[in-house]
């Protein structure tokens, strides 16, 4: 029996391969390496068997050299069960005298869709053409015609001078075209699979894999009036279209016809520069949080790479170490958010798609800034009927990319056996593994392709705890658990290609595995959001129900208490591996409730005159709170500059803001705020460690004082959001062990004129501490950092 580990990535990535099974016990046999038929490096051995053993289910893996060390299991997906430790293939022994090959493909990248194939890595590729549908009575692939770009249900727009290639069913429900010469005359054609489901109907269907879809627009030709142009097509819908993912254009905007190209590897050769290096640290991130779709202002439509290049200079001068992309695989639409997505391993044709992404990430790393993609696996998009919605079958029970419950006969709606799990789609099948390979397989091409530095993963809860099934809200716990599994499969896989990969969840559910190694059970991310963090600081989304609301209740007017001993919890627990922040983009007016962070500084009052100057005052407070906790700190597009416009999922055009030329206006002092708390950030080891200690909280005076400290570094953070100055002083008595006795010199002030404050402050007076004592001077909704002289 021939042995195969095959990558399915083009960088050689692993070195000395053994191959290792149970009909040996478990000793170690050298494996050749290769390179497959999709180009890729790959390990080959042989082993012989008895006769007598045919019908034997052997249990077998692979152990090999990476770039997280020797000896490493080189299977990372997990068995038939949910157990985490059950890391084996299995393969079934033939009859005697016959040879049979066993293969274990760690990514799928290149092992389904349109994709080159190469005869013993040599000579010119080939087209080969692959699609999981286990239902399906016949596959086929057609063509479409180039100047169109759409095939209707009706077999319409087909091009006839292309072949109809026939797929042939294998037994793990992948049916596989024979290789086809000439990759040259596919590339860039427009194809589709067609599809006799198990009902016996044609279906016309969008190959799941595919790197490009056709169109940049919004229309669904079997929805209503098409103008026949391709690049009004909605790319959910349209055909997919044959790329070679080697090649990349060399101009971000081409300027010949047809456009210049340059091999992968010569495109990224001068991706860093002896700049500022890129982080790979979930400590040394500042995060901007980046819709692309929101820029263009004030141009209608689309935000797109283009804009988001435009961008970055400015971003770089701002100081932020990291770009948080919301959503950019293929979505329904050319104006969304993009948490729908429908082909994860295509960028979305309205932003720009993949070269120009290559573009956007490489002058991001150009300039020292990492690229964290946000990413979904807890629902495909709603409108996914020419996608993942009943892909080769009509019956609910067998729609193979979601998760249904017994049989459609069960319940008096058929709908009933669907997962819900608090994201706005069904839940996918989690058990099946081409579904779970999906969304690994699209990941590793992020991080190998596009060479993005993390990647933040949406609502992760819904995928490990809260799938229920529709029709009684009663908790489905084996989806739970294969979720659990899903996600364990894809850090562990992505951890083996990339160590330094930062992995972000979106997760409030407070389950201490979500960052824990998967070699304990653990999901294996870095760092969650921290929600609570967010509602107890600022508090003006409806479900921050009974948090402490700070801003919000400041912003409601009076000079009453607030709750900032409430807060004060949180802000201790940010030293455990979060992500902190004062606005994220569901909370800048999507929530109900809810509003960009300047407007609820204010009661959502119009932002002129004094009440600007309030807003503008106690926005500096909680941008200061964020930045500088021992969190990984976030914040929204635009917060920098002022933002005002209430941002929504159904009024991205109507949000959008001027963020260059704010940037030089009425948001100047409020950027020039932002930069000088994100270099204090990064330049101050004390305020980059994880050490946090609240020494202070008074209610009535509605001030807080924390520590940080990193080694004999350490500085001072008193925050009030008091409406009146502290111009006598304000006492500040600490436990003397907790506050070293010396003298402490302001290093910033938010009160500054600079940032239009009324300077306030300590400014060039040391302040001394003595027995734990000391007393400053304090702006009215201020925030003030002193640090221990040596």
């Amino acid at each position: 029996m021939d042995f195969r580990y095959l990558t399915g990535i083009r960088r050689p990535v692993f070195r000395n391969a053994r191959l290792t099974g149970d009909w040996n016990g478990w000793t170690e046999i050298p494996m050749a390496e290769v390179v497959a038929d999709d180009g890729c490096p790959g390990f080959s051995a042989t082993a012989e068997f008895d006769d007598a053993e045919a019908g034997r289910t052997i249990r077998w893996g692979v152990r090999l050299d990476g770039p997280t060390g020797a000896n490493v299991w080189g299977v990372p997906t997990e068995g038939a069960g949910t157990d985490p430790d059950e890391r084996l293939c299995a393969v079934h022994l033939p009859e005697a005298g016959r040879q049979l090959e066993a293969r274990y493909h760690l990514t799928w990248g290149r092992r389904l869709g349109a994709q080159k194939v190469v005869h013993d890595g040599a000579g010119d590729p080939g087209a080969r053409f692959a699609v999981w549908a286990p239902n399906a009575r016949t596959v086929d692939v057609v063509f479409g015609r180039r100047d169109r770009g759409y095939i209707g249900d009706d077999g319409s727009g087909t091009d006839p001078a292309m072949p109809t290639l026939p797929l042939s069913a294998g037994p793990d429900g992948v049916w596989q075209s024979a290789p086809q010469p000439g990759f040259g005359r596919f590339s860039g054609a427009p194809y589709m699979f067609r599809i006799e489901n198990a009902e016996g109907q044609v279906r016309y269907r969008t190959d799941i894999y595919s790197r490009w879809q056709a169109g940049r627009g919004a229309t669904d030709p079997a929805g209503g009036a098409w103008d026949g142009d391709p690049r009004t097509l909605d790319g959910t819908v349209s055909c997919s279209v044959v790329i070679d993912p080697d090649l990349v254009r060399e101009e971000f905007e081409p300027t010949t016809a047809p456009p210049l190209l340059l091999a992968d590897d010569d495109f990224w050769r001068d991706e860093f520069t002896p700049g500022p290096p890129v982080p790979t640290r979930i400590e040394d991130l500042v995060i901007y949080e980046l819709h692309v779709g929101a820029l263009g202002y004030p141009r209608r439509g689309p935000g797109t790479l283009a804009d988001a290049m435009r961008l970055l200079d400015q971003l770089a001068e701002l100081g932020v170490t990291a770009v948080e992309v919301m959503p950019l695989a293929e979505f329904s639409g050319d104006l969304a958010w993009g948490y729908g997505a429908t082909h994860h391993f295509a960028i979305e044709s309205s932003s720009g798609g993949r070269d120009k992404y290559k573009h956007f990430v490489r002058e991001c790393h150009r300039r020292g800034v990492a690229v964290i993609q946000d990413v979904v696996y807890n629902h495909f998009d709603q409108t996914a009927g020419r996608a993942e919605w009943q892909y080769d079958s009509s019956a609910p029970e067998d729609n193979i990319y979601y998760w249904y419950e017994g049989r459609s006969t069960d319940y008096p709606d058929p709908r009933g056996g669907y997962l819900e799990n608090g994201s706005s789609g069904d839940a996918p099948r989690y058990w099946a593994e081409p579904v779970r390979r999906l969304f690994i397989s699209s990941a590793v091409q992020l991080v190998e392709e596009f060479h993005v530095d993390g990647l933040r993963v949406d609502l992760t809860q819904a995928i490990h705890q809260d799938n229920a099934r529709r029709a009684d809200k009663r908790s489905v716990g084996s989806a739970n658990l294969f979720g659990q599994r899903l996600l364990r499969e894809w850090s562990r896989t992505l951890r083996m290609v990339r160590p330094s990969v930062l992995l972000i969840a979106e997760d409030h559910s407070g389950w201490p595995a979500v960052t824990q190694s998967p070699d304990v059970g653990g999901l294996g991310f870095d760092a969650t959001w921290f929600a609570d963090f967010y509602h107890h600081l600022i508090g003006d989304s409806d479900m921050a129900g009974g948090k402490a609301r700070l801003l919000r209740e400041a912003g409601a007017g009076g000079d009453g208490p607030l709750r900032v001993a409430d807060f004060a919890g949180q802000l201790w627990l940010t030293q455990y591996d979060k992500i902190v922040y004062s606005e994220s983009h569901d909370e800048a007016g999507n929530a109900g409730g809810s509003a960009r962070t300047s407007r609820v500084a204010v009661g959502n009052a119009p932002l002129w005159g004094a009440t600007r100057d309030y807003a503008e005052a106690r926005c500096r407070v909680v941008a200061g709170l964020s930045l500088l906790s021992a969190g990984t700190p976030m914040f929204f597009m635009g917060e920098e500059v002022v933002a005002q416009r209430s941002y929504r999922y159904d009024n991205i055009d109507d949000s959008k803001e001027d963020l260059h030329g704010e940037r030089v206006a009425a948001g100047a002092t409020m950027f020039r705020c932002y930069q000088d708390l994100i270099r204090l950030r990064r330049a101050n080891t004390a305020v980059r460690s994880q050490h946090m200690d609240v020494v202070h909280v008074d209610d009535a005076s509605r001030v807080i004082a924390f520590t940080r400290r990193a080694g004999e570094s350490e500085v001072l953070v008193v925050a009030s959001m008091n409406n009146h100055p502290f111009l006598d002083g304000y006492d500040i008595q600490v436990d003397p062990g907790r506050l070293p006795a010396g003298m402490w010199q302001e290093i910033f002030n938010s009160d500054s004129h600079l940032y239009g404050g009324n300077d306030v402050g300590n400014f060039s007076t040391a302040v001394p501490v003595t027995a734990g004592r000391l007393r400053l001077r304090l702006p009215a909704n201020g925030l003030l950092v002193l640090q221990r002289r040596p």
